[in-house]
């Protein structure tokens, strides 16, 4: 039997070049999986007759995005995922998704090994790897571009050695990754961190500094899911859409920052996610509507840790799994509407209601009608400080200030 190889390909010069580097290094055939998370651009079927053109004995293309929706950008948004506090994890996200259907076709189609197209440098090596090797641990993972030196130059000479159907005059003078919950750019002039970046870097986003009427959206939660925009149901893939557009128009889920990759350097990225940017303001605006406050306040160490082993490729790890079945407790009485005006790149709540509200207009009120007992605070405020109080005396007695 014919040794085999599942490649993750993408339909650029890296991957399509790897098709035959691996049949010369390792005399298998390759098989191809694109897989389709709402990235756009060139349409899939180009994309899979390419890879049989550049010397694939299978393509196969994917559509993951509902599966993407639901199963990986949904449990972020539940979660508050921000990595760093700013980035919504565009990239990391996606990763998991793919690695799975990966180590998948690797069985169907008899497979011992899967590759990718990843640098050594990036944190994507590491989220395709330890994501394949926790799903089916019996496979081999190569990484041509990685693990040969093969640099831009040399894959542009294999490929016109080799008569390769690959287009370089569209290349983008960027690196970009993309999906509907966001885009990544980066390299270029970007990789100088003091270059401010330019509208052509953005795709996702309008200027927000453009005069613009504002865009006031209601969007509905039950459960911590989002279930209508503007009273109409919609799925998590359809709110992440129709919310691109509306804040993408407004301007809003630019980031630009300097983060730090799991390889151990600094890295400058330049992010647009106004749809995953959206339904985070609005889903945490909630929780603080309706989540008690000692829930709360864990939580927020709980998204900082979910967050880390996400963007560190521990998608599958048992940690995250124990995390997610917090999540989903504290997600029990997120049932409500959160209203945002969109507008000059932000996204900013104006009004918050819902059945698991547990903000009491009796007890807030200053006016009339107050049936908080203020004769109660006195005492509390002297027990809760007690402690400090008595250590205070204990410093005065030793003489310490």
């Amino acid at each position: 039997m014919t040794n085999r190889v599942v490649l993750a390909y993408s339909g650029g010069l890296d991957t399509s070049v790897a098709i035959g580097w691996i049949a010369e290094e390792t005399g298998a055939e390759v098989v191809c999986v694109a897989a389709d998370v709402g990235q756009g651009g060139e349409d899939m079927n180009d994309i899979r007759q390419r890879a049989l053109d550049c010397g694939a004995v299978e393509s196969i293309v994917l559509d993951l995005k509902q599966e993407f929706a639901d199963e990986y950008c949904l449990p972020a948004l539940r979660t508050n995922a921000l990595y760093l506090e700013r980035y919504p994890l565009v990239s990391a996200l996606s990763r998991p998704v793919i690695a799975k259907h990966l180590a998948l076709a690797a069985q169907m189609h008899g497979a011992d090994t899967v590759a990718h197209g990843c640098t050594g440098k990036g944190n994507d090596q590491v989220r395709f790897e330890v994501g394949i090797g926790a799903i089916a641990p019996e496979l081999n993972v190569i990484a041509p571009v990685r693990d040969s030196g093969m640099t831009r130059d040399k894959a542009i000479q294999f490929a016109e050695d080799k008569g390769l159907p690959i287009d370089q005059s569209k290349r983008s003078p960027y690196s970009v990754d993309q999906n509907f919950w966001g885009r990544a750019v980066e390299t270029g002039f970007l990789e100088d961190p003091w270059n401010a970046p330019i509208e052509d870097v953005y795709s996702y986003t309008s200027d927000p500094s453009v005069t613009r009427d504002p865009d006031d959206v209601i969007i509905s939660f039950s459960n911590g899911v989002p279930t209508a925009i503007d009273g109409r149901p919609v799925s998590m893939l359809e709110a992440i859409l129709e919310l691109n557009q509306r804040a993408g128009a407004q301007g809003v889920g630019r980031l630009d920052m300097v983060e730090d990759r799991l390889v151990g350097i600094k890295s400058r990225e330049v992010y647009e996610a106004p749809g995953a940017i959206a339904l985070i303001t609005a889903h945490q605006e909630l929780e603080d509507l309706t989540v008690e406050r000692d829930l709360r306040r864990f939580k927020f160490s709980v998204e900082q840790r979910w967050t880390e082993l996400v963007y560190d490729g521990l998608w599958f790890s048992p940690l995250k799994d124990a995390l997610d079945t917090f999540v989903d407790s504290s997600q029990q009485y997120v049932t409500g509407d959160i209203r945002l005006r969109l507008h000059a790149g932000r996204a900013v709540p104006t009004g918050r209601r819902g059945e698991g509200s547990l903000y009491d207009f009796d007890l807030a009120t200053y006016d009339t009608g107050d049936t908080f007992d203020q004769t109660l605070s006195k005492g509390f405020v002297q027990l809760w400080g007690l402690p400090s109080r008595i250590a205070a005396r204990r410093q005065q007695k030793l003489g310490k200030p």
